[in-house]
Order: C-alpha cells, then structure tokens, then sequence
C-alpha cells in the first residue's frame, strides 16, 4: 500500500479541535529567482520587465504531498526606476487542501550612495481557501466537519518588505510577506487553522572569480512561531553568463542540486532537485521534490547587458 501519511494526519486532527502552527508559506529552493514572491520591495529590482513562472513537485511519491505554482511579474515604472509594481499568484495544494494567492506589490527604491539602492516595498491582497473534505476516505460517515466542503474562501492580507543592493555585488532582504495572522476556521468549529506570522532574511554575494566565473553564495532564513528556524544555504555558480550550477542545504531537512541554461538574451531556464535528509527521504514511497522555473525579460538589442546574477 502506497504511504498516505498526510491524508491521516488530516483525518486525525480533524476528530479533535486544533490549532496548527508551522511553516505554512509555499517553499522553494530556487528562491533566489523568486523573490518577489517573499519580498514586496524586490518589485522592479531586475531593472526591466521581469515574468517568471515556477513548479514545484514536493516529496514525489506520497499521496497528497504538497504542490506549487507560482507566476509573478514586476517591472520598474518611469525614467527614474525609483517606483516598482508588481503582481504576484501561488498556488499550493496538500492532500485536500489548496490555497491561491492574489497579491499586488509596491516598491520605492532610494539611491543611499553611488552603487547603493535601498528598496521599500508593500503588497496587499489575500487568498482562496479550498477545503475538499469529500476527497477523503471516510472512516466515520457522520463526521459533522466530512459533511461540506469549504470553497473558495476569501482572506485579505498584506506585507511589507525592505530591500537593499550594492550595484552587481550583494544584497540583502528582510520581509513579512503576511502581517495578518487568519484564522480560517470559525473557533467553534471542530477544528481551527491559524496562518502565523512568517519573516524572512535573505541576502548573498557575488564573487568575480575570473572574467567567465561567477560565484554567488546566498541564504534564507525563515522564522515562525511554533516552528524551528529554517535555514536555506546555497552556493550557485555562472559560467559564461550562460550555464548556472549550484548545491543547496536545507538545515536538517534536504540537499539539493540547481541547474540554470540561460537560453536566450530573454529566456533563463532553471531546474532544482531536492532529497531529503531526514527518515521522510529515506522511504521507497518518496523520490525527492523537484522545481522548474521560466523567466522572460525582454531584452533592449541596442544595448549590451550583462545579466544579472541577482
């Protein structure tokens, strides 16, 4: 029989009344190229229209393992730059549950010095909570809470986020991308979920090791109450501005290996696998997460570019 852990453990907590508190926010390894999905003020920062569609397949193998789309696009507004909008959309499914985020983001960026631009950034909007409890398989028949499902329930919310880089060499980020903590249970239900505050920290560096290498470590620190920290450590290398290869460590969670192919001036392709380090990886009903991303930034062909490693 294939593992069905994550239906159990919806089944069970739903016998008792409940509060859940955990890392709930959509997770991803290639963060470094989604960033706006974490932090409002990155919108603008590529300095050009930028559109990214990403994929992410969790712990391949287990019934009702998490999965996640994401689609967002920003752009820098007017001459100066100094103003960034963007629109941000997730999709996260586990087991019976999905949730569809619906953000639009802010951003005004402030010149501290020659090379230094100080990003702050805003985000409001909210999300759709779908609840299929009729997808489950029922031990008891008459479980008031198996009876309706709960569909298309909105949530409003809102972010803010603080962003800073020095020209092409590093940066680094601290945002709160939901302020609100949502219940989306009525308390006399038989179970409540809160969606908890979550914070992020991230920054990384790029090195010039020699005129066709690149060398970006980078980090992500995420924070919730009720949850250990959760550390993302990755270091990505470019090879003539063209082939990006990297590892990444999730602490006591997964490895993982990147993989970019700059396709075109436009199109940068992106791939990640992740294994788990813990006894959920070490399963035969779990093959690993995988990520594929899509990024499009049209190109001015009157002007040499180098791209961006951030």
């Amino acid at each position: 029989m294939k593992n069905r852990i994550l239906i159990l453990v919806t089944l069970i907590s739903s016998l008792f009344i409940v509060e859940v508190s955990a890392q709930q926010d959509a997770q991803y390894t290639q963060y470094m190229y989604n960033t706006l999905s974490i932090n409002p003020a990155y919108a603008g920062q590529r300095d050009v229209l930028s559109a990214l569609l990403l994929y992410r397949t969790q712990w391949v193998g287990l019934d009702g393992a998490p999965d996640s789309g994401t689609f967002n696009i920003h752009s820098p507004i007017g001459e100066s730059k100094k103003v960034g909008l963007g629109l941000s959309i997730i999709n996260d499914r586990i087991g019976p549950t999905q949730e569809t985020y619906l953000d639009l983001n802010f951003s005004y960026t402030i010149n501290t010095s020659e090379e230094g631009r100080l990003s702050l950034g805003l985000k409001g909007g909210g999300h759709l909570l779908d609840v299929l409890y009729s997808e489950l398989s029922q031990f008891n028949g008459g479980d008031a809470l198996l009876l309706t499902d709960i569909q298309n329930k909105f949530s409003p919310n809102f972010g803010a986020g603080v962003y800073y880089r020095n020209a092409d060499t590093w940066y680094l980020g601290l945002s709160v991308p939901n302020l609100l903590e949502t219940n989306h249970f009525d308390e006399g239900s038989l179970s409540e979920a809160t969606e908890e505050i979550n914070f992020y920290l991230m920054g990384g560096y790029v090195f010039d090791i020699n005129t066709d290498l690149k060398l970006k470590p980078a980090f992500l620190f995420k924070a919730v109450s009720g949850a250990p920290l959760q550390a993302d450590l990755t270091v990505n290398a470019l090879l003539k501005e063209k082939f990006t290869f990297g590892l990444a460590y999730r602490w006591s969670a997964a490895l993982s290996g990147l993989l970019g192919y700059q396709v075109s001036d436009s199109f940068l392709l992106g791939f990640a696998y992740d294994r788990e380090t813990t006894e959920l990886g070490q399963t035969q009903f779990n093959s690993g997460s995988f990520e594929v991303f899509l990024r499009f930034e049209p190109r001015d062909l009157t002007k040499i570019l180098s791209p961006r490693f951030f």
